[in-house]
């Protein structure tokens, strides 16, 4: 029997199985003691893209310690780069950690804390650990130095205190055109830690920002701003990925230098996924140059993206949680986020059905004035969702797929002389092939059994296949978007000499189906809904929908079985 298979792939492993060496610090710290057993966590992103999967697992992990903890858990918005954040920004993340299903228990902006780390900087001016330097942009990094070379000391690296205070205040007023001073921290330039040759604190930069307008045109740098606002909120474990290790020193030392409350920094695995992009530097390019429709294309990997191509919340968190927390960078096969999708869709998405490349067949001896409604159950996972009726009629619809008029081995869907089962109604046999001048099948003539409804066959005799179908005279046209990887490569960055990532876009991501027909429970279906489309795979309402005139996105596809067969005999 050819069949359409729900899931795909082995299990993978479960949660229990998995690591998570940053549940095992706050367990340590709550035994003992420390914090006194209060657990405060922070998701901090900066408002200049929309959120992808990979925020996804800081998301599930910063909330999720939080709760499984009896902790609280802030969403800060890191916006110390005007030229770069926008408020459509902070909009767009705070639905979709809402759509994960979290609920912040405090909101923050680093800009709300910008008075106070403008003090924190003059203190440290006058403390000796800062300066106003005088450097260009491109002066800083050669004085820098290398991995291998220690850096150089700016020559105004000991200009008096005194003036350094005048100058920063002067900064902050607006004296100054853009990069013509820094503020950087005074530390050793000659450490093995590039963070630590005198990193800049704060740049001058005019320009407005999305809250506090031109009240500022001094801007604090990450580095500088993120201890800080982990301190004011009292975070206990600020968590972030691998990348910031280097960056932990000096965070820590901007802390011990000002004796402010001791938030200490925790550094995962930054997920990573085959044939996906998790870079907001490339998604924009891709958004930019219009190689996508936009932020929330299907194509995404963006929440807003994934939200609208049908992936559900419970599925993110499920993968989030099962593929675990550790210190090594590594990367997930896009199967095992599939397997997680199909896996909720399978246990929640109601069982419709829809004919995406319609062939008409006309069952010549059943009645021509006749309409039967068959029961057909909404979703064989879940009893309470009950079921509904489908018109059945002469004249239907099943898919071009399901007919060969000359049959390989194997395929044991309908063909001349064969009887197949269709899904609730009776089993037919294809008698004769309409063609038109081409050549090609435009329509198929068969008979019924009468005494087959529901597909049922009293006598005992085999059917193998079963297909499914959609009347004629009460099917929905229907738009059906087919979407597919958005790169042919399992690493999109893996490009020729002289070419970019670009180079890797799949041209076959999306094909757009019109004149599909589904059965009228789809007629006035609402964006958002997921459904089973009964052996093909799984879709979701697009918003592009119209009165009368749904459109649809494939979220993910069922396996085929003899998709699979025809595929290895074609190779």
């Amino acid at each position: 029997m050819n069949s359409l298979e729900p899931n795909s792939g082995a299990m993978p492993e479960e949660s229990s199985e998995r690591s998570n060496f940053i549940r095992d610090i706050i367990i340590q710290d709550i035994e003992s003691g420390k914090h006194s057993g209060r657990v405060q966590t922070r998701f901090p992103p900066e408002p200049n893209g929309y959120l992808h999967i990979g925020h996804a697992k800081a998301i599930c992990l910063d909330f999720g310690l939080a709760a499984e903890f009896g902790g609280k858990c802030n969403l800060r918005f890191d916006d110390t780069n005007p030229s770069k954040e926008e408020t459509e920004y902070v909009d767009a993340i705070m639905e979709d950690v809402k759509w994960l299903g979290f609920q912040w228990d405090g909101l923050f902006y680093a800009s709300d804390y910008f008075e106070q780390l403008y003090e924190w900087a003059v203190q440290l001016i006058k403390a000796g650990k800062a300066y106003v330097c005088d450097l260009t942009a491109d002066e800083i990094r050669e004085y820098r130095g290398t991995l291998t070379e220690p850096g150089k000391e700016s020559p105004y690296r000991n200009r008096p205190i005194e003036e350094s205070v005048d100058l920063f205040e002067r900064m902050k007023k607006g004296e100054f055109p853009d990069g013509s001073r820094t503020l950087r921290a005074k530390i050793d330039m000659a450490s093995p830690n590039l963070n630590f040759r005198d990193p800049v604190m704060y740049r001058i930069l005019h320009m407005d920002h999305h809250r506090t307008g031109d009240q500022w045109c001094i801007y604090p740098m990450y580095d500088y701003a993120h201890g800080q606002s982990d301190s004011i909120e009292q975070v206990t474990h600020s968590i972030c990925t691998l990348e910031f290790d280097n960056n932990r020193p000096l965070y820590n030392w901007f802390i011990e230098q000002l004796g402010i409350f001791p938030s200490q920094q925790f550094e995962f695995d930054r997920l990573s996924i085959t044939f996906t992009l998790l870079s907001k530097r490339k998604l924009l390019t891709l958004v930019q140059e219009g190689h996508v429709s936009g932020w929330d294309d299907p194509r995404m990997p963006t929440l807003t993206g994934m939200r609208r191509r049908g992936y559900t919340p419970e599925a993110i968190r499920n993968f989030c949680a099962n593929i675990g927390v550790s210190k090594t960078n590594g990367v997930t096969q896009l199967s095992h986020l599939e397997y997680f999708l199909r896996e909720d869709l399978n246990k929640h998405a109601a069982r419709v059905m829809a004919v995406l490349r319609p062939l008409r067949v006309v069952i010549d001896n059943y009645p021509d004035d006749v309409v039967e409604e068959m029961d057909a159950v909404n979703n064989p996972q879940d009893e309470s969702a009950g079921s509904r009726k489908v018109p059945f009629s002469k004249v239907l619809y099943i898919e071009q797929e399901d007919f060969r008029e000359d049959p390989p081995k194997q395929f044991y869907r309908l063909s001349p002389g064969r009887e197949v089962r269709l899904r609730y109604g009776y089993l037919i046999t294809c008698t004769s092939v309409v063609k038109d001048a081409d050549g090609n099948i435009v329509e198929l003539h068969c008979t019924y059994d009468p005494e087959t409804r529901g597909g049922n066959t009293p006598d005992g005799r085999k059917v193998k296949s079963t297909i499914h179908w959609v009347s004629e005279a009460h099917a929905v046209d229907a738009e059906v978007r087919l979407y597919n990887n958005l790169f042919t490569k399992e690493d999109p960055n893996e490009v020729e000499e002289g070419q970019d990532f670009t180079s890797n876009l799949n041209p076959d991501s999306l094909e757009v189906l019109t004149g599909c027909k589904a059965e009228p429970f789809l007629l006035d279906t609402v964006p958002g809904t997921r459904y089973q489309f009964e052996r093909i795979g799984y879709f979701c309402v697009d918003r592009d929908s119209t009165p009368g005139k749904p459109v649809f996105n494939r979220t993910i596809g069922l396996r085929d079985t003899w998709a699979r067969i025809e595929q290895r005999e074609n190779k």
